[in-house]
């Protein structure tokens, strides 16, 4: 369907009707209180000067207000883009300057990076802060006084609009990913939603009325969870998804990941879907079911029948410890902002699944160096490629837009840079992201795979594994190390642990031992502060 995201939204409000749509807490937003409240907010942006094309970020935390603002900025046929809510004001200032953003609406916390931000940005002129203004600092217009105090927009057909979504930025300046809400609505929201039925993508609203009609009767519908942030591709196409299909989104309450909160959630509001991001979720998620089932309270987590994993190494040791609380299905997926799928694995209980072992997923391609296809079992390592539509691409930035973006054997393909090897049997190896590779000595080491050993250490809490410049070597293998409370670890015994099962160049040559290991909110590497850290920099 080529139809903008908000009357997509709409026609699934009005079918919907007083059916609880989104859930945090003791919060909930039906479908018609959603709806309106959207129109609502996108009335006070168009008195703000918010018109159609204009673009406007989104710097929240994940919450209602985060999906009524996108729904809003799309209701005027403008565009919405995520803002990482954690940025520094030239950080900010760089992404609302590369956007050409008009708007914002932010969370209050954030009112002194976003008034120095703006001040060196002045085309943001329409400023919705959600949460009341600091003392001394009234940077923008309280989200409630806007929404309670303006009439809502009154409908109206609107185009198929842009989507604008941001990368984390974690080996670079974050660049922004332009496509069209119709392909937001089809290779994510449809993945997301309907395909777990195995229904069909609707084809016109009317075809959507009736599915979303039908899963309102179904007795055990869409109820999704995921503590991955909105303002991150995963945790924005699964809510969306779960919406589109009728389905119901509980969001944390936390501001921080707390694995029993998940749990709990899941039990309370019987959520069949979870989506997190790898070992970075799933292993503090284990040790809390563990600590639970050995305190003799387990959680009851009879109603989730799929857990999903996006965006990071997601070992079997930690998925068939999972899998002894849970009878659900584990789907791991190679995806990027720049598209995707790549590649997927499926686990059961009582399956043998080695840890970064995938299959292709359909359309997706393994190329090599000349852009043809990695020849299984040939050991040769190639880069993962998916279709991609002719209209994705980096806003501003034909350059990067023509490295990633590339045409082979007539097709346009999505190249980001993520490695793997094919074996005999088709099985895909996934080596990690090319970015991350570390030279050193002549040979090639990927980090991801030092980093699964380091981390299967009992003693090992966190770690990251970086290449620091290096005069004789070109770059040396560094651990960043966060230890486990409790127990002893030396440098000596990480090396010692990685030379047990890699060769003796994959060591790291020096190990960083830190109180906690930084990353991003969505569990990705800080890979600047780790570079900081292991340069002896403060």
């Amino acid at each position: 369907m080529e139809e903008n995201l908000a009357t997509v939204l709409e026609t699934v409000a009005d079918t919907m009707g007083d059916a609880v749509a989104i859930v945090q807490g003791d919060r909930r937003r039906t479908w018609a209180e959603f709806d309106e409240r959207a129109a609502r907010l996108a009335a006070g942006l168009a008195a703000r000067g918010v018109t159609a094309g204009c673009r406007v970020g989104v710097g929240l935390w994940s919450s209602p207000e985060y999906l009524e603002a996108v729904s809003a900025v799309c209701k005027l046929g403008a565009v919405p883009f995520n803002v990482n809510y954690r940025y520094r004001a030239a950080e900010l200032q760089h992404v609302l300057a590369d956007a050409g953003a008009v708007g914002l609406v932010f969370d209050a916390s954030a009112s002194a990076v976003v008034a120095e931000a703006v001040a060196a940005h002045p085309a943001t002129t329409a400023l919705v802060r959600v949460g009341p203004a600091p003392e001394g600092r009234p940077v923008g217009d309280g989200f409630e006084d806007v929404v309670t105090s303006t009439a809502p927009l009154p409908r109206a057909p609107r185009p198929d609009g842009d989507w604008l979504l941001y990368t984390g930025g974690t080996t670079g300046r974050p660049k922004g990913v332009l496509s069209r809400q119709s392909t937001v609505f089809a290779v994510s929201c449809v993945p997301n939603g309907f395909a777990k039925f195995g229904i069909a993508a609707p084809q016109s609203l009317a075809e959507l009325a009736d599915r979303v009609r039908e899963s309102r009767a179904e007795p055990d519908r869409l109820v999704t969870c995921t503590p991955t942030p909105l303002m991150h591709g995963t945790g924005i196409y699964t809510s969306l998804g779960a919406l589109v299909a009728g389905g119901r989104i509980v969001f944390p309450a936390s501001r921080k990941y707390d694995p029993d909160e998940l749990a709990a959630i899941v039990q309370e509001h019987r959520v069949t879907d979870v989506v997190i991001v790898g070992d970075v979720f799933g292993r503090p998620l284990l040790t809390a079911l563990d600590a639970a089932a050995d305190a003799g309270r387990p959680y009851d987590l009879v109603s989730l029948r799929r857990l999903t994993s996006v965006g990071a190494v997601f070992s079997a040791e930690v998925k068939a410890g999972l899998l002894r609380h849970v009878d659900a299905d584990i789907t791991d997926v190679i995806v990027a902002s720049e598209g995707g799928p790549y590649a997927m694995s499926q686990t059961r209980r009582g399956d043998v699944a080695p840890t970064s072992r995938f299959v292709l997923a359909p359309r997706a391609r393994l190329l090599d160096a000349a852009g043809r296809d990695v020849v299984p079992g040939s050991g040769e390592l190639g880069v993962l490629a998916a279709p991609a539509p002719p209209e994705v691409h980096y806003t501003g930035d034909p350059a990067a837009s023509g490295t990633t973006f590339r045409d082979v054997d007539g097709v346009r393909y999505s190249v980001p840079g993520d490695l793997a090897t094919l074996e005999a049997d088709g099985t895909l190896v996934f080596q990690g992201r090319g970015s991350r590779v570390i030279t050193t000595g002549g040979e090639k080491v990927l980090p991801e795979e030092v980093e699964q050993v380091v981390l299967r250490h009992p003693a090992v809490r966190d770690a990251i594994v970086i290449g620091v410049p290096d005069e004789r070597f070109g770059q040396r293998i560094t651990a960043v190390v966060a230890v486990t409370p409790g127990h002893t670890l030396t440098a000596e015994d990480v090396r010692a642990a990685v030379g047990a099962e890699l060769a003796d160049y994959k060591r790291p040559r020096e190990v960083v031992f830190v109180d906690e290991v930084h990353r991003s909110p969505v569990g990705k590497a800080d890979l600047s502060w780790a570079g900081r850290i292991a340069r002896g920099e403060s």
